[in-house]
């Protein structure tokens, strides 16, 4: 509903509430020390340089007119996510003194689509001509600042492939990495161990506080490195019908279902109007009483309302069904017939060649190789019908192989027209072989459904104004008591639910539960949006929500709550860690063993690269303690992964020496091989980033 029409709708109250926002408007600025926004005019700065906010707008701006569908702050998010990386990676240039000569800035030119296969620039043999180029852009001096973005794009991008080169040229492997590789890979140790695991003591015998948590997380604050988030709690009222909203439009559209009497005033008699059972123009009368317009398409059973299936379906031609609910409407169907195999369910066998727009091959092949194939993996399923599912998941070049080459349903039309017209033209149990563009498909129809054909007066069930001005006054209400009294009791004698509290940091357009709501966020933070604010909001389609700032966080750290779940587990460890060392009493495994209520156990041929404990999981850190010690010593109590070890050595074998570590420095190689990726987000990390995107309407 329009907020104009709302507006005339509640005037009275409405008045009321505007004329305590314009008071509170005037003697708030009253109180304001000067008429002009203090705002920054950056949007904000990497490392002391600014990013103006007049050309990141407009930036955002050419994102939002992309034709990418892309709301403001997705816009805004993207800009600024690309002026951070640009800033960063246009600084390490310079301290490098990269530079772009003319012939790499015109091979990057000559990579975009609409420079390098742009006719105006190819000569006779359809090869790209750099006098033409050149010749265009001196004739249209309108087109110059085109040409001059560009290239500041492709020297942009031009600098990128140097830097990144280096980078990957920079990172190496050494003869004494590849030994070490080859030493933790075959060097290995056996040894004696007790265990007291952190499993044998209860979560609940050892408490972790929320200050505990903090602690943890300012000493390990990169980890946990956030920006401001405020806490939110809601009450939301929805705009929904009333129990006598419901019973008004299915009373209305029952009355359809019989003729009625209508007052003709141009006649001046009683008219008798059909009812939709004697109606001789079903779809007219359809089109004239339904909020839903009539819908010719015959249907499957399965796709029909599941409470009321089985009825509608066996509808005989004319005979009504209704009135039922079918989501938000009250309806009432007749039915115009039915249709044998409107829909079908098959599955199939790919396989494509060389030339099809089928990506992720399973091999490479002629189309003649492709039709051999096919044909012989049709000859094992007429043979063997059964095979179908295996056959398909081994060699179909379709994503369906998963599924055993199964499509599901689908109606006619929907598959590309050889395939469509071998499914619709056989029966249930068909297999062939037909060819597409995709490449031969060996089919097999599995199934057929018939569909009927509705025609339904559907009328929505929507609050009316009076429920609506209902749920405003108390929503309004609500409003008012909160702002200065306890939020949770005022809800509480309201019968009202507070949801659960969303967290929200300044760029997020998503509050929670419900959604894309950038608005609440926005005002969450606001100058004057500090704790205990409350604000009512309408939001479209869903109804009020009456939001209050519970809480904010400008630690520089993710919430508590969030990071609790991953430090919890880590301090209750160490805590648990401590009381099973203080057991650990004892000169052999033995005592040891005696004193914590274990037993001694064995680990055999265990290495560094492997560093597995049978049944228990991986303890690099117990493993290379047992490497470290002299044969037959004992250990100190050793914090691990899953629980407190003491080992004692029974042997460390040396694996032979080698001449050549080439095939462990190759391994080390390509394990490294994306570590040039690692570069940007290290140096966001040590940045100096002041992101006042905030302040700004996005």
């Amino acid at each position: 509903m329009a907020v104009l029409s709302k507006i005339r709708q509640r005037s009275a109250l409405m008045i009321a509430v505007i004329a305590l926002a314009l008071f509170a408007f005037i003697i708030g600025d009253l109180f304001k020390s000067g008429s002009f926004d203090s705002t920054s005019k950056d949007v904000g700065s990497i490392n002391g340089k600014d990013i103006s906010f007049e050309d990141f707008r407009i930036k955002v701006s050419n994102v939002e007119k992309s034709g990418q569908g892309i709301t403001s702050t997705a816009a805004a998010n993207r800009v600024w996510d690309q002026e951070v990386s640009v800033a960063l990676l246009t600084s390490e240039f310079d301290k490098i003194g990269l530079r772009v000569g003319e012939k790499h800035l015109l091979e990057i030119l000559k990579a975009d689509q609409n420079i390098g296969r742009n006719p105006m620039f190819l000569n006779a043999a359809g090869i790209f001509d750099l006098a033409k180029f050149k010749e265009y852009f001196k004739a249209n001096p309108a087109q110059a600042q085109f040409l001059k973005d560009r290239e500041k794009d492709a020297e942009l991008n031009a600098k990128y492939q140097i830097y990144n080169t280096l980078i990957k040229a920079s990172t190496f492997t050494t003869e004494s990495e590849g030994k070490l590789k080859y030493e933790m890979e075959a060097n290995k140790v056996n040894f004696a161990y007790v265990a007291g695991l952190y499993s044998t003591i209860k979560d609940s015998d050892v408490k972790v506080t929320d200050a505990e948590v903090l602690d943890y997380m300012k000493k390990n604050n990169k980890k946990f490195k956030a920006d401001e988030t405020r806490e939110v709690e809601y009450v939301l009222i929805e705009d929904k019908a009333s129990a006598a909203d419901e019973a008004e439009v299915k009373a209305r559209i029952k009355g359809l279902l019989s003729g009625s009497v209508v007052y003709n005033q141009a006649t001046g008699k009683n008219d008798t109007l059909p009812g939709f059972k004697s109606a001789k123009n079903t779809i007219e009368f359809v089109n004239s009483n339904s909020d839903v317009p009539y819908d010719s398409t015959y249907v499957a059973k399965k796709d029909l309302p599941a409470v009321d299936a089985d009825q509608l379906f066996n509808l005989a031609p004319g005979e009504v069904y209704g009135p039922y609910m079918f989501g938000k409407y009250y309806c009432i169907s007749k039915s115009m017939g039915k249709k044998a195999g409107v829909s079908a369910k098959a599955s199939h066998i790919l396989i494509s060649y060389e030339g099809t727009q089928v990506p992720n091959k399973k091999e490479n092949r002629t189309k003649e190789e492709a039709k051999a194939k096919a044909e012989a993996i049709l000859a094992q399923v007429n043979a063997n019908p059964d095979s179908f599912l295996m056959l398909a998941f081994t060699n179909s070049d379709d994503s369906s192989a998963q599924q055993g080459g199964d499509l599901g349903y689908f109606e006619q039309n929907q598959m590309v027209k050889p395939f469509n017209d071998f499914v619709f033209n056989n029966g249930i149990g068909k297999v062939g072989l037909v060819e597409t563009d995709f490449g031969f498909h060996i089919i097999k129809i599995t199934d057929k459904q018939d569909g009927i054909r509705l025609a339904t007066v559907a009328q929505k069930v929507e609050p009316s104004e009076a429920t609506s001005d209902k749920i405003f006054t108390q929503a309004t209400k609500f409003e008012m008591d909160a702002a200065d009294k306890d939020f949770n009791k005022i809800a509480k004698e309201m019968a009202l639910t507070i949801a659960a509290p969303v967290t929200v940091s300044a760029m997020d357009e998503n509050f929670g539960p419900l959604g894309n709501q950038r608005t609440i966020v926005r005002w969450v933070f606001e100058g004057d949006s500090k704790v205990g604010v409350v604000k009512r909001f309408e939001l479209a389609n869903i109804g009020h929500v009456i939001a209050r700032v519970k809480s904010i966080d400008d630690s520089g750290l993710v919430p508590v709550t969030q990071a609790r779940p991953y430090v919890e587990s880590i301090l209750k460890n160490k805590k648990k860690a401590e009381l099973i060392k203080a057991k650990m009493t004892g000169s052999s495994l033995e005592a040891i063993a005696k004193a914590t209520g274990s037993t001694v156990l064995q680990a055999t041929d265990v290495t560094m690269e492997n560093p597995m404990l049978v049944g228990v999981g991986q303890e690099p850190k117990v493993v290379g303690n047992a490497f470290a010690l002299a044969a037959n010593k004992l250990s100190a109590p050793i914090e691990g992964n899953t629980g407190v070890y003491v080992v004692k050595n029974v042997s460390t074998v040396k694996a032979p020496a080698l001449k050549d570590h080439a095939p462990y420095v190759a391994k080390l190689k390509a394990q490294s091989a994306g570590d040039a990726n690692r570069v940007l987000p290290a140096l966001k990390n040590s940045a100096e980033i002041k992101d006042n995107r905030k302040q700004f309407n996005y």
